[in-house]
């Protein structure tokens, strides 16, 4: 009977070293077939951006007035809807004249449009006489959009990670005259050409200069899918409106943006 137990003890202990051995080896080809880290996605140099700036500037998310984030959300949906509807990658955010919000407006809803996991996001400031972007974030940068069409910057010097899941912002540093003759420039080809193909794809948010103040809209229009007018309750006059419908009038305007309504819903759920 002991050499039986003995029998018995050995092969439960051949068993477990089996087991443990099986054990290993499965481990060893889930760590050899687990998908890798995502390469695929590009790393972008850094961009500091001071949180204080952000809240004295109400951007996005230190905004804790939920009426202005659920507005935001509201525009993010319908501009998505509006987007994936006709097949568009980008919009272009102009006002009428200085002073509308329409940079604040690009700024958040870039960031509201990249607080969707299904979206990755390009914010480009294009408005090269009057760049804003950069400071509405607080960023700390060297070179901005201008220096790459100068030639005094690489593409990889002037788009920016500023902490913030799938968005990457290529800012301004410094203002042009020349601004409408940079827009149509081969380098401006060269850029747009990298931010519709650079992986994942992306939608790219314009912050465009005001449609009546130059011809920066119109020369760059044809190379924009769609845009969005921000006008200002109690500063948009009624024949500046009219003056930018019909400069729009052949483009594919996506929606109007009514900003500093007095009109507020302040109810917990709507």
């Amino acid at each position: 009977m002991g050499l039986i137990e003995e029998a018995l003890r050995k092969s439960a202990q051949q068993r477990k070293g089996t087991m443990r051995a099986n054990g290993a080896a499965a481990t060893a080809r889930v760590a050899r077939t687990a998908p890798p880290p995502d390469e695929s996605i590009p790393q972008y140099a850094s961009a500091p951006v001071d949180v204080d700036v952000m809240q004295r500037n109400r951007v996005l998310p230190t905004v804790a007035d939920v009426t202005v984030t659920r507005a935001y959300k509201i525009l993010r949906t319908r501009v998505t809807h509006r987007l994936v509807a006709n097949g568009w990658r980008s919009v272009g955010i102009t006002g009428t004249t200085a002073g509308e919000g329409k940079t604040l407006t690009a700024v958040n809803l870039a960031i509201a449009l990249a607080q969707d996991v299904n979206n990755w996001v390009f914010l480009v400031d294009l408005d090269l006489q009057r760049p804003q972007v950069g400071p509405y974030l607080g960023m700390h940068y060297e070179y901005g959009l201008t220096d790459y069409l100068t030639g005094q910057a690489s593409l990889e010097q002037v788009v920016y990670d500023i902490s913030h899941p799938r968005l990457a912002v290529i800012p301004n540093a410094r203002p042009v005259e020349n601004s409408s003759e940079l827009l149509l420039s081969p380098r401006m080809g060269d850029f747009l050409h990298f931010v519709q193909t650079e992986p994942p794809r992306r939608i790219v948010v314009f912050d465009l200069p005001p449609l009546l103040a130059s011809d920066d809209v119109l020369a760059f229009s044809p190379r924009v899918d769609s845009f969005l007018l921000v006008i200002s309750q109690g500063q948009t006059a009624r024949r500046t409106l009219s003056n930018a419908k019909e400069v729009l009038s052949e483009m594919n305007v996506m929606g109007v943006v009514l900003n500093r309504s007095t009109e507020r819903n302040d109810s917990p759920y709507y």
